[in-house]
């Protein structure tokens, strides 16, 4: 795990849940689900591909949720605004 996933504690009790879930392809035979702010930021430290400009905005986006700063929602559209730059959503 990246060091910005330990910068919130570990603690997935404070979670923010994405209106919906996020199917992301890493692998032909690997799919990962994205429920919440939490699991992008684990996500993003396991990214498969490049680390572009909307990636390093859905990194900002998770830790930001989890600080309360911003919706969950928003969180989730820059996650899938990254999986599409990285040609991995599902």
């Amino acid at each position: 795990m990246s060091a910005d996933v330990h910068d919130h504690g570990d603690d997935p009790l404070n979670d923010k849940m994405f209106p919906r879930p996020i199917r992301l392809k890493f692998a032909p035979e690997r799919e990962r689900v994205v429920r919440s702010a939490w699991e992008g930021l684990e996500c993003l430290g396991d990214w498969p591909a490049g680390q572009g400009r909307q990636y390093r905005a859905a990194l900002r986006s998770c830790r930001d949720a989890l600080d309360g700063w911003t919706p969950a929602e928003k969180a989730m559209r820059a996650m899938i605004d990254a999986a599409r730059e990285a040609r991995i959503l599902q």
